[in-house]
């Protein structure tokens, strides 16, 4: 089968540890079944994959990807959960499972005409969504969800930061945010993705580091370092920064008097459970939100895709399809 494989490490030029070409069909584990890939999205894991960062060199070569949608050996349309994990062992909580993994960390992912997965991180595909919306919820929207509706304590009516409009856990949050009736602000250094995220129901934008209307509920934190000490001002006394990601850098000054005379907390956040997956389905059928999609590549170009993320060239997400 046609996959897209990383086969070597390099920091400075990820896409050096990039093949595509054939590779041998999934094996497949007792409990475990395989899926056809209909369509399958790419995230920052991958092109972090490529750099070395959380993936052993006694893996490769591996193939990349976590998202996947597509249909299963009973012709069934389902979503893949990307989370290897036991919720016994995380208290019910896959996500807490301390042996845990993502599908392209020791298991083979979703960037192949077919994936292996355990039975039970098959998700039903609502009817009402594309096999290429659906590809986008795995990793991006799931941490998104999870972000939002469970680690931030959050009701309607409340104010959120979303730092670094355009990325997909971004831009995910912006809708979600504004679907469940928060009031949302959002930053990015590009004027252009300030506008776009203003269409996605933003209610105001701004450059890094501006002085927002009021003090926030809650920030949403993917980018780390550049952007962290404005975070740690925009919240109210006892507001609450929720981080799934570092993407500048994951050592900023932590400001520790602010946090404590301020009471703020700061909340870890990662990805999402298989049921909280497909709750997020089923809120977007009934919301009528959908993912951006910036755009669509046959995976035989998924290089161009790759080449996009890495030069922050989009806005939304990123899909292929075998």
């Amino acid at each position: 089968m046609f996959a897209v494989t990383a086969s070597g490490f390099d920091a400075d030029n990820p896409l050096n540890g990039l093949t595509l070409g054939e590779r041998p069909d999934p094996q497949v584990p007792e409990g475990w079944t395989t899926v056809t890939v209909r369509a399958t999205a790419l995230n920052h894991h991958d092109l972090w994959s490529l750099k070395g960062v959380g993936l052993r060199e006694d893996r490769l070569p591996i193939i990349l990807g976590c998202d996947a949608a597509g249909i299963d050996e009973d012709g069934n349309e389902v979503i893949v959960h990307s989370v290897i994990g036991d919720p016994g062992r995380g208290g019910g909580d896959e996500t807490l499972d301390p042996k845990r993994s993502l599908l392209s960390e020791t298991h083979d992912g979703t960037f192949a005409e077919k994936v292996a997965v355990p039975r039970r991180n098959l998700v039903p595909k609502p009817a009402e969504l594309s096999f290429e919306e659906a590809a986008c919820l795995p990793t991006a929207w799931l941490t998104a969800y999870r972000m939002l509706f469970d680690k931030a304590g959050l009701s309607p009516g409340a104010s959120v930061l979303v730092q670094g409009a355009g990325g997909g856990v971004a831009t995910a949050l912006i809708a979600l945010g504004a679907a469940a009736g928060f009031r949302v602000y959002a930053t990015s250094r590009s004027d252009g993705k300030r506008k776009q995220a203003l269409e996605l129901g933003a209610d105001a934008v701004f450059e890094p580091g501006a002085r927002l209307p009021e003090r926030v509920d809650a920030v949403m934190e993917t980018v780390g370092e550049a952007t962290w000490s404005h975070s740690l001002k925009s919240l109210r006394p006892g507001g609450r920064i929720v981080v799934s990601g570092a993407t500048s850098g994951q050592v900023p000054p932590a400001e520790l008097n602010r946090v404590f005379f301020l009471q703020l907390s700061v909340v870890g956040s990662t990805m999402g459970t298989r049921d909280q997956l497909e709750r997020l389905a089923r809120f977007l059928v009934k919301s009528g939100v959908r993912p951006r999609i910036d755009r669509v590549l046959p995976l035989a170009q998924a290089a161009e895709g790759f080449a996009a993320m890495a030069g922050g060239e989009l806005f939304g997400k990123i899909v292929f399809t075998p």
